[in-house]
C-alpha cells in the first residue's frame, strides 16, 4: 500500500497544556475507501460489520484472485463524542484499513508541539484549553517525506506559511 500524500492527512489538537498544544495526524474513512478502490479495485474488496461481546468490529475483505479467496482482516473502533454508532463504525473501518497497510505510517510521526495562548479550563479542574479555540483551524500537512514506511520529514502550515516542521529551518517560509 503507497503512503498517504499531504491532501489525505488531517491535522486536530491532541491536548492542550499550559504553554501549547500537541497536534495529531490522522486520516478519513473516505481515505482508506479511495485507497482501497485504488490498489485492490471497487470491485475486488468489501467490508461487513459485526458485534462482538459488545464491540463493533469492521472486517474489510480483499478477493485474491490467485488463491480464489478472500483474505479478512479486522478491528474494532470506539464511540466518537460527536455521533455515538456512526463514529464507532467509521474509527472499526480505519482501524481495519491500518490492518492493511493504510496510513500505518501515522504510527511514526514525530511530536508536535505548537505555542499558543492557553488558560485553565474552568469546568476541568487541572486541564487547560486555548484561548481561542479556532486558532488553529485549517492548519495541514504541507509536507511529507516517508522513508521505509517512517515519516522523516513533516511540515505543518497555515494560510500558505508552515508553521511547524521537522526541519525547522522551514518555519515561518511560505508554502508554494
Amino acid at each position: 500500500m503507497r503512503n498517504l500524500k499531504p491532501d489525505e492527512i488531517e491535522v486536530r489538537v491532541g491536548t492542550v497544556g499550559q504553554k501549547g498544544v500537541t497536534m495529531l495526524l490522522y486520516k478519513n474513512a473516505r481515505v482508506d475507501r479511495a485507497m482501497l478502490d485504488e490498489e485492490y479495485g471497487a470491485m475486488n474488496w468489501s467490508c461487513r460489520y459485526e458485534e462482538h461481546k459488545g464491540n463493533l468490529f469492521c472486517s474489510i475483505g480483499v478477493y485474491d484472485a490467485d488463491k480464489k479467496e478472500w483474505v479478512w482482516k479486522e478491528d474494532c473502533g470506539t464511540e466518537s463524542q460527536t455521533e455515538k454508532q456512526k463514529g464507532e463504525a467509521s474509527d472499526a473501518f480505519k482501524r481495519a484499513g491500518f490492518r492493511w497497510g493504510i496510513g500505518i505510517e501515522l504510527y511514526t510521526a514525530p511530536f508536535v508541539f505548537l505555542s499558543v495562548a492557553t488558560e485553565p479550563d474552568p469546568y476541568n479542574k487541572g486541564k487547560y484549553k486555548m484561548v481561542n479555540k479556532y486558532e488553529l483551524n485549517g492548519i495541514y500537512v504541507s509536507e511529507i517525506k516517508t522513508v521505509k514506511g517512517k515519516i522523516k520529514d513533516l511540515s505543518l502550515a497555515m494560510n500558505g506559511t508552515v508553521v511547524w516542521s521537522t526541519d525547522r529551518r522551514k518555519v515561518g517560509l511560505k508554502h508554494e
